[in-house]
């Protein structure tokens, strides 16, 4: 098994300020990788030897590949995609992909000639440009892809759990366009998913619910070593129901609204229950019931999921007075 180390860090973002929080273990990366813990399996082979014109066949001869995560790591076994393009672009302006193979290492019988050969991991990968001579062997091509990865998660507040299905992660490039924009990598990764990477530092965007809860944060990948990185919402869950008092059944045909603190609206519905994720801080909840609007302010606190109840004599007004209000937004 490799020496190579596995980097385990936690990264706790805030909404407004974002701070990071690092833990290290002593896990093999390659392990979490799962490259050496399976029989290494031979590829299947391609073949290339078509010539233009119909001229006799050129003997191809034996190129064999293999990979690593970095210069002094295990060849990988496993997880990896060949591909290998002649250099001339067809009349579609694209390489011709003269063979494939997937797995770990790969042997490919080439004509005479030059190539691009391609190794992905993942959304990692390395090319290189191969040189097939007419006259002797080819020595075993190695390929470094000097990639890792990581694998992202969330909590609200400081420790509070968030179901899966109500997270998402978008991964963006570091760099910063000149319209201000970044180059999106992947969108919907999900919470626990493996993401291999090549070794350099991305932005990552969390989405707790789909209102107004996101967090930003920029990771480092290293070369060979899986990161964990876990975000922190400053958000909470909540559960807004009209009820004619504390504790009541909740009262159907209800819609809702939901303001902040500055009048913006940020969350519409129509249901007896209306339940969303919000970031921190004062909201108005705002609901219409037969001709009638009820408000009551609120406060979410970060990892404290709420039932907010309001009544139907919190602040009665007539439906007129409920338009006047969204229509100001």
């Amino acid at each position: 098994m490799s020496g190579t180390s596995l980097a385990v860090c936690r990264i706790l973002a805030g909404a407004l300020a974002l701070g990071f929080a690092f833990s290290a273990s002593a896990e093999d990366a390659f392990q979490s990788f799962r490259q050496l813990d399976s029989t290494a399996k031979m590829p299947k082979l391609n073949a290339f030897s078509a010539l233009p014109g119909g001229a006799s066949p050129v003997a191809g001869k034996d190129v064999l590949f293999d990979a690593k995560l970095t210069s002094e790591g295990e060849v990988m076994q496993e997880g990896l995609v060949w591909r290998v393009f002649s250099p001339i672009a067809g009349e579609d302006g694209k390489l011709p992909l003269v063979a494939s193979s997937e797995g770990g290492s790969a042997a490919f019988q080439l004509v005479p000639g030059e190539y691009f050969v391609n190794c992905a991991f993942g959304r990692a990968g390395v090319t290189k440009k191969l040189i097939v001579p007419a006259e002797g062997k080819v020595a075993k091509q190695t390929l470094v892809l000097e990639a890792g990865g990581f694998v992202l998660n969330a909590v609200a507040g400081a420790d509070q759990r968030i179901p899966p299905n109500e997270l998402s992660f978008s991964i963006y490039s570091a760099e910063v366009r000149d319209n201000g924009d970044r180059a999106l990598i992947m969108a919907d990764v999900k919470p626990n998913a493996i993401v291999r990477l090549n070794a350099g530092t991305y932005h990552v965007v969390s989405e707790y619910g789909d209102v107004n809860a996101v967090v930003r944060a920029d990771i480092q990948v290293e070369a060979g070593k899986l990161t964990q990185a876990v975000l922190q919402h400053r958000a909470a869950q909540i559960t807004l129901k009209l009820v004619s008092q504390p504790g009541g059944e909740a009262i159907a045909d209800t819609a809702w609204s939901v303001l902040t603190a500055a009048g913006d609206i940020v969350n519409e519905s129509v249901s007896a229950f209306s339940t969303m994720v919000l970031s921190e801080g004062e909201y108005l909840a705002v609901a219409r019931n037969k001709n009638k609007i009820y408000q009551r302010e609120f406060t979410v606190k970060a990892g404290r999921n709420t039932e907010v109840e309001v009544l139907l004599r919190d602040t009665p007004q007539v439906a007129g007075a409920a338009q006047a209000l969204t229509d100001r937004n």
